[in-house]
Parts: structure tokens; C-alpha cells; sequence
């Protein structure tokens, strides 16, 4: 903590006020020597009223703002999906440290043009897939490291209700959510990082489109690690009951569900994760990953460049749907 004190403040811009706008700015409450100091969202009020509750001097409207602050060592992205991977450029092209949430990019070759941005910089450069560090997924890693368990399948459903454009508060958003490209793509990095092997096989099927969304509210993937562990994946936007990611880790040496970060054992027993990291909160851990690796002048894990193969998978399965 002393060391921590004596080192610069890492300024901080954070572009998206919505819900998980907010989940990364208590998140970073938590971390010691880093500093909001510039919010944009492209409603004026609302940001002026979430920077007013967490002490954010400067608001904008544009990220392009916030970039000219000299100040601003990193930007931390939780705008619309189809914008991720333009905005995490505009960083790194700015000189800016960048974390972009889940999903790096919706296409496969904007996820490549931003992995080759960071290797030409050599700024830090990582994408928010956010099961990495949840403690209960951090559990069951040591265990794959150490070798006392070796996944065997991992069985996945991720449900919600979302049949318009509503965040996870309830508000209206401005842009539309998608299955493969957003929810998959936790699911498809989290499987290889758990079985500790690529994927060699990947097949989805989906629903029918919604007429207004534009998009398949009902899909299934099945993948294959080079290990000959296997994934089942269902989604659905349509499920009206508990919501969120519900993962079943069966390995040989025991079952074991996980949601977000909390741990049973395939009889529902609690296991106790409190241990695993410095923090229960998944979000803010993938932060403190994400300053460490600016202050240590590495790459972080869910760097950008390690969690490519993700995409390359979703880009497979998003030509078979076609």
C-alpha cells in the first residue's frame, strides 16, 4: 500500500455512463492510486449527474475530448458494441492506455486492425472478458493449473429477457445487443482459458430473427478443445425466469457450477472463493489487472492479442449461421 502511494495516479477517462459504466466506477473506487477524471456519454445530463456522484471533473460527449486531456493516461470503454473496436483505435492512435468491454469488435477484421494497433504502439490494450477473473472461474483455473482437475465439459446457458433495447438497469439503450457477438463470446474465451487448449470445432444453430431487433433471439453452440473437452452453449433472449450465465464445469475429479462469483459443487454446496483473489467483484479485478499491467509495462491477461482466438471462432460461427 505504501509503494501504491508513492507511485503516480493513473488518470482515467471512462466513455459509457450506462450500467456497466457505473460497475467499473465503484469498482475503481476500490483501487488505490487511480483517478476518474473524465466521463463521456453522449447524453449530456446524465453524465453530469453521474460525474457530480463520483467527483468526475471533466464531462464530454465525445471521446475525442477526453483523448486532448493530457492528463489522461487510459481510457476504459463501455460505449455500444459496434463502436468498440473504432474507439479502442482512437486511443491507442491518441496515446492512450485502453481497456474496451466485452466484445473486442463484432467482426473479425476490426478485432485484427486493433491487435495490430497495440503491437505497433506498445500500449496496453485489453478487452473485458470479465469471466477470467471472476473468483469462482478463478477457482476452478488453479485447480486446471495445479492438475487437480481437468475439464472434461463445460455446460452453459446464458438466458435473458430481452426482447427490446433495455440495459441491465431497465433503461432504453440506443443500440442492439447480440447473442453471438457480445454474450457467446464470454463463454467461447472461457471455455479454451479453462481447458487450457484451443478450439478445434465449432457449430451453432439459431432461432428465427426478431422482426424489429433484426437479430436471432435463440441460438445454440457446441465447441471442441484440441484436449477433447467439449461446450455446450444455449442463449436465448426470450427466457422469462432467472437471468444471467449459469456454467457447469464437469472435470474428473468433480462438478461444479459457477454464476458470476459464486461457487457449488454439483450438490449445491457453496464453496468458499472469498480466498481466491483480493476482491469478490469480478469487475474490479479485471481493473486492477488492467492498471497493474500500465504500471508494469506488460500486456495484461485478456490482453487483446490473447483473447484474438475468441473471435476467430465467433467469425466461424457467424458464417455458418449465414
Amino acid at each position: 500500500m505504501e509503494l501504491l502511494m508513492t507511485l503516480p495516479t493513473i488518470k482515467v477517462a471512462l466513455a459509457g455512463a450506462g450500467a456497466f459504466g457505473l460497475k467499473h466506477l465503484d469498482g475503481i473506487r476500490h483501487i488505490a492510486g487511480v483517478q476518474v477524471v473524465s466521463l463521456v456519454d453522449p447524453d449530456l445530463a446524465k453524465a453530469q449527474k453521474i460525474a457530480a456522484q463520483y467527483a468526475i471533473a471533466h464531462v464530454a460527449t465525445d471521446l475525442q475530448d477526453s483523448l486532448a486531456l493530457p492528463e489522461v493516461d487510459a481510457v476504459i470503454l463501455c460505449s455500444p458494441t459496434q463502436l468498440h473496436a473504432a474507439q479502442a483505435s482512437q486511443c491507442l492512435q491518441a496515446g492512450k492506455h485502453v481497456q474496451v468491454e466485452i466484445p473486442l469488435a463484432d467482426r473479425l477484421e476490426d478485432a485484427l486492425a486493433v491487435v495490430a494497433l497495440q503491437k505497433s504502439t506498445g500500449l496496453v490494450a485489453m478487452c473485458g472478458h470479465t469471466r477470467r477473473f471472476n473468483p469462482s472461474h478463478q477457482w476452478i483455473q488453479q485447480r486446471v493449473k495445479t492438475g487437480t482437475f481437468t475439464l472434461q465439459q463445460m455446460d452453459v446457458q446464458t438466458y435473458f429477457l430481452r426482447r427490446s433495447n433495455m440495459n441491465a438497469l431497465g433503461q432504453p439503450r440506443s443500440w442492439t445487443d447480440h447473442l453471438l457477438w457480445h454474450h457467446a463470446a464470454h463463454t467461447v474465451d472461457l471455455f479454451a482459458h479453462q481447458a487450457g487448449s484451443p478450439i478445434v470445432q465449432a457449430h451453432a444453430v439459431q432461432g428465427p430473427q426478431h422482426p424489429e431487433l433484426g437479430i436471432a433471439m435463440d441460438m445454440a453452440i457446441v465447441l471442441k478443445a484440441a484436449s477433447g473437452a467439449i461446450c455446450t452453449l444455449s442463449l436465448s433472449f426470450n427466457n422469462d425466469g432467472p437471468l444471467g450465465t449459469f456454467f457447469r464445469y464437469i472435470g474428473d475429479t468433480g462438478t461444479y457450477v459457477a454464476r458470476y462469483d459464486e461457487l457449488v459443487n454439483g450438490k449445491d454446496e457453496a464453496i468458499d472463493v472469498s480466498g481466491v483473489d483480493v476482491s469478490m467483484n469480478g469487475i474490479e479485478l479485471q481493473d486492477r489487472e488492467f492498471f497493474a499491467a500500465i504500471r508494469e509495462g506488460r500486456q495484461p491477461q485478456a490482453g487483446v492479442a490473447q483473447v484474438l482466438p475468441c473471435y476467430e471462432v465467433l467469425q466461424a460461427l457467424q458464417a455458418q449461421l449465414q
